[in-house]
């Protein structure tokens, strides 16, 4: 901005519409926007993580929604007779600010916002971001194909094949058959007809066939999964690139998206917005994370080759964006964009030379990334104040900042190592619930910042008596924050925060004991997020996700900018909440906290 290379924020800043805006604790995506929509802190509306546990099982699980397959199954053979449909419910407790203000005659337009999958039926107009999984239920899992050496990746769907006369077999998997006994792998045969010489490729896929030079990605292709034949099949769409022709072949397909047309779960409000919307644009993006990651950092995609991917991801979020601007005539609208948080996440390593990636190969070829999403930005906010008039308020913010993220920590591991989270076996590794000693846990990490007392009454198998969790907390907050590197002899966390103290409300089967807020150049490693001890605690970050906000509060504010003058100078996100219902004098439900934050 000081360079003059963000002119509207610039204008915007010098006319008193901007302030630091403080995010959630945690100053997580999903935690931060269900407050913004609902007014409640994560403790009210109940997301404090991507993921959280089942107290009586310990089974990991997404945080925003839950799906569950037909409730009512009639066995029949080898099959299972679907007598009730598929569900997905939305785990966010609180009402959206968007359904008061349908309710006072306001309409509203709602794109992409994370932690609003699947959209509650109302007055509003709802796509959903963030939450919605792939066609496998994952937050997005990719294929990649080869003849030659299989990169290894837990995330990615690596198939070796065999090249024979130009041909290749390979299957695309679209999750698990719920309507069969053992719920075997759902998957389509793929056919890969490869001319070496002029490196060119055919993909023929379900009776149809997709041309593709090597380095060229091919459109949305539809495919369907038969679940029973005549009876059920789930529809979905998928993009190829052809990486590689020769001398080896390497494939690359983007997880299995919902398809907008026939989408498998509901991912709008009315149900058939999306349709329109695809009969309108043609087939777009649904899984809430459509940049993929995943196969940048197993190196699967190069840093060019996943700029590539997520600027098709932005252009059909654009053409949504401007259209609606167009239309546009009164109430609300609210569009999300997530490349500029994707981006940072992937390339802060390549403008930050303490990054253990600032001088792997490539890195200098991107340096540009992060600036890029800032002046995408600063045009995003351009379009929408020139399609505004002098009625019109218009907000843009970012829910957190961002910091490097040098080195990884393993929760887990550090919780085993002082005598919290007891293995099976004395000094083993494994992944939770299956390889800890329930009978000697005392406390256990799920998620990015979360820890839970293993509590009698509320965990299945829980030790800590509710007389003496006061005690274990105070002991386990004491020992986090005198946890320093060995290796750099920093302070690993900058806060540890009770949740019965930062909270307002508390869901007492859901919300963690603890909170932690990591220093920066610090965060939680995704193997113990998910689980996973093993031997070391903290290790050098050397892969691409770079950057993060996952950490504690005060390093990631993020920024408010408005083309009114704004009164605070720090501002929550619960006040943008109470400011979104003052606009159309619509009174606040009582749960939702905040004061609207303009001048006058």
């Amino acid at each position: 901005m000081s360079r003059g290379e963000l002119p509207t924020f610039l204008r915007l800043r010098e006319a008193g519409g901007y302030c630091r805006l403080r995010s959630t604790i945690p100053p997580q995506s999903p935690s931060a926007w269900a407050t913004l929509i609902t007014g409640r802190d994560p403790g009210g509306h109940g997301i404090c993580d991507f993921v959280e546990r089942v107290p009586q099982t310990y089974e990991l699980v997404n945080s925003i929604a839950r799906v569950a397959p037909p409730r009512h199954m009639l066995p029949l053979g080898g099959w299972r007779l679907p007598l009730s449909q598929s569900s997905a419910t939305l785990q966010r407790s609180g009402r959206a600010f968007w359904d008061l203000l349908t309710e006072a005659g306001v309409p509203c337009d709602v794109y992409r916002v994370p932690s609003n999958f699947p959209p509650a039926e109302g007055g509003a107009r709802q796509l959903a971001g963030l939450g919605v999984p792939d066609l496998r239920g994952t937050l997005g899992s990719p294929s990649y194909y080869t003849d030659g050496p299989a990169p290894q990746s837990e995330q990615v769907t690596v198939q070796s094949v065999q090249v024979v006369d130009g041909r290749a077999r390979a299957r695309l998997l679209g999750g698990r058959n719920s309507l069969r006994e053992g719920r075997p792998d759902l998957y389509i045969d793929v056919d890969v007809y490869l001319d070496r010489g002029s490196r060119v490729g055919k993909i023929a896929i379900q009776g149809r066939e997709v041309l593709l030079r090597q380095g060229e990605w091919s459109g949305w292709v539809s495919v369907r999964f038969t679940m029973m034949p005549h009876v059920k099949a789930a529809a979905g769409i998928v993009r190829f690139y052809m990486k590689e022709i020769a001398p080896q072949l390497k494939l690359y397909a983007t997880p299995v998206h919902f398809d907008p047309m026939d989408p498998v779960l509901p991912i709008d409000a009315p149900r058939g917005f999306a349709r329109e919307l695809a009969e309108r644009y043609g087939p777009f993006h649904t899984l809430g994370l459509p940049e993929d990651t995943t196969a940048l950092d197993a190196g699967i995609l190069s840093d060019q080759e996943y700029l590539h991917q997520s600027a098709g991801c932005l252009d059909e979020s654009r053409r949504m964006w401007e259209s609606a601007l167009n239309e546009f005539a009164r109430g609300t609208l609210f569009h999300y964009f997530g490349t500029t948080d994707r981006t940072q996440h992937m390339f802060w390593r390549t403008f930050d030379p303490q990054h253990p990636g600032y001088d792997a190969p490539g890195a200098r070829d991107a340096r540009s990334a992060v600036e890029d999403c800032y002046r995408l930005g600063d045009e995003l906010a351009r379009e929408a104040l020139e399609a505004a008039d002098e009625r019109t308020t218009v907000i843009v913010l970012s829910d957190h900042g961002f910091a490097p993220m040098y080195r990884k920590v393993h929760l887990n591991s550090w919780l085993a190592r002082n005598g919290y989270l007891a293995m099976g076996e004395p000094g083993g590794s494994g992944q939770l619930p299956d390889s800890a000693d329930w009978s000697r846990t005392t406390a256990f990490g799920i998620g990015l910042n979360a820890i839970y007392l293993n509590q009698q009454g509320r965990e299945g198998r829980g030790i800590v008596a509710p007389g003496d969790r006061d005690a274990v907390l105070r002991r386990l907050v004491a020992e986090l924050q005198a946890l320093r590197d060995p290796e750099t002899g920093q302070r690993v966390l900058a806060g540890v925060y009770r949740t019965d103290q930062v909270y307002r409300e508390r869901i007492p089967m859901r919300t963690p004991d603890l909170i932690l807020g990591y220093a920066a150049g610090y965060r939680c490693s995704v193997s113990s997020a998910t689980g996973w001890v093993q031997d070391q605690v903290i290790e050098a970050n050397t892969g691409k996700w770079s950057g993060d906000h996952c950490i504690d509060v005060a390093a990631v504010p993020g920024i408010v900018f408005s083309n009114r003058r704004i009164e605070p100078e720090v501002a929550g996100l619960a006040d943008i909440t109470a400011t979104a219902l003052q606009e159309f004098r619509v009174r606040p439900d009582d749960e939702m906290l905040g004061r609207p934050i303009w001048r006058g």
